[in-house]
């Protein structure tokens, strides 16, 4: 719970002070059940004091341009149409960097020379609904950061990671969290070099969840990533169990058993062991299934590239792991939109031979499953010899029971886009201001900002 938010709904709502502190103090107590009722009303009063000063202030570094749409209602961070549309005006702020790869090429990890190398660095975020299985949290998003830098063709060399936990929650997810983290690290000799332990919300948050993120750095010579993608490659697909995203579905829809095939690092060693090989540098690029599955990647692929990407699906559905096929098609979860842990691999067909050797000699399933072709950027799927559209759908897959009743509530796409693009476009002018201010060195001229 979030106490300051609660009272600012609240103020807002036209609430009177005295109901608000009577409300708040009771919710305090119904959370930190041990506290005495003094303390929950000084805590209340003290947080009622703090809203009341901090309300009302003006100026480019106290208010924002709102969107008028929320997080959830955008699908932010839920791998489809309206996340893509959100990271792509995440680009636009950031704008052309001096980066080999940049934000704007929508790739796993971004890319910045040094020398006769590359060095490439990507952060990831656990996935929120562990926040009660700290261990599975590290594990998952640990190897999650390590496949996208593998997927640039690069050898990783550390990690580090970033862990909040609410007030109320036991300091040992901390340390399970952190096992999960390292067990993958040392598993690839990986070592965990730096990190930050925080409140959720400081004193603000009250409850026990837990979120975080473990990023990674490497370094390349051949460089993987989607642009390198040319008309005339293939598409190659490794077999996949599921991440983060299959072991939240196996935990919250009845299926605990199928989390156990989700801890393996097949995805790791396939590509040490590609990168091992000499036919490494006929790879032109490699991606990880991941987000919002192939529906969603395929579609960032042709947008980066500038391809007309085509799948069949005649290989696909028997590349994932068959216990979690098993749960995916009891529980009618599109197995193209959902995560698989699967690496993607682009190259040209005289080299498909060879990649599926050596993949398959590092014990892991392999197949070929679509082209690269010129025309319109555009991914397509053949399915039974029909051609059907592979767009992304507004949120992946609905891998739970609550995703399934979220899906059920969609606002306008078109009006929420507008809004969208209109805070984003304030966020810009707003870095334009402050840089200029800035850039100036006149600290006396200020009063633009308040």
């Amino acid at each position: 719970m979030d106490v300051e938010e609660f009272v600012r709904t609240r103020m807002a709502d036209g609430m009177d002070e005295e109901t608000l502190y009577h409300d708040l103090a009771d919710q305090i107590r119904s959370i930190k059940k041990t506290i005495s009722p003094s303390f929950a009303g000084a805590f209340a009063r003290a947080v009622i004091d703090e809203v009341k000063n901090s309300r009302g202030l003006t100026g480019d570094l106290f208010s924002l341009e709102p969107a008028g749409v929320k997080m959830g209602e955008f699908g932010v961070g839920s791998r489809g149409k309206g996340d893509f549309f959100a990271h792509r005006q995440i680009a636009r702020i950031i704008g052309k960097t001096s980066a080999s790869v940049g934000v704007d090429e929508m790739d796993d990890a971004g890319a910045v020379r040094v020398g006769d190398n590359y060095v490439i660095c990507t952060v990831d975020g656990m996935h929120s609904r562990l926040s009660d299985f700290p261990f599975l949290a590290g594990f998952h998003v640990t190897r999650a950061t390590l496949r996208d830098v593998y997927v640039m063709g690069a050898k990783p060399i550390m990690l580090f990671s970033d862990i909040h936990v609410a007030d109320d929650g036991d300091v040992a997810k901390i340390f399970d969290y952190t096992a999960g983290i390292t067990t993958v690290g040392e598993a690839m000799d990986v070592p965990l070099v730096t990190g930050s332990t925080l409140r959720i919300g400081g004193d603000m948050v009250l409850g026990s969840r837990l979120t975080g993120c473990v990023g990674a750095v490497g370094i390349a010579q051949h460089m993987t990533a989607r642009k390198a993608t040319a008309v005339g490659d293939v598409l190659l697909m490794t077999e996949g169990a599921g991440g983060g995203t299959i072991a939240t579905a196996g935990i919250y829809s009845g299926y605990p058993d199928v989390v156990e095939q989700t801890i393996n690092l097949n995805f790791l060693t396939t590509c040490e062991a590609l990168m091992k090989s000499p036919v490494f540098s006929r790879i032109h690029a490699m991606t990880d299934v991941t987000n919002g599955g192939l529906r969603g990647d395929i579609y960032e692929m042709a947008e980066t590239a500038r391809c007309r990407i085509v799948v069949d699906d005649e290989h696909v559905f028997g590349l994932v792991e068959p216990h979690v096929r098993e749960m995916l098609e009891k529980l009618a979860i599109d197995y193209l939109g959902v995560s698989l842990d699967a690496l993607l691999i682009v190259a040209p067909p005289d080299a498909a031979g060879e990649i599926c050797r050596t993949v398959r000699s590092a014990g892991v399933g392999i197949e070929e499953i679509g082209r690269v072709e010129s025309g319109k950027p555009e991914a397509v799927l053949i399915s039974k010899g029909k051609e059907l559209d592979f767009t992304p759908r507004f949120r992946e897959s609905a891998y739970t029971p609550v995703k399934k009743v979220v899906d059920t509530d969609v606002r306008d796409f078109e009006e929420m886009q507008e809004g969208v693009l209109k805070a984003s476009a304030a966020a810009i002018q707003k870095k334009e201001r402050v840089l200029a201010r800035i850039r100036k060195e006149k600290p006396e001229e200020t009063d633009f900002l308040f």
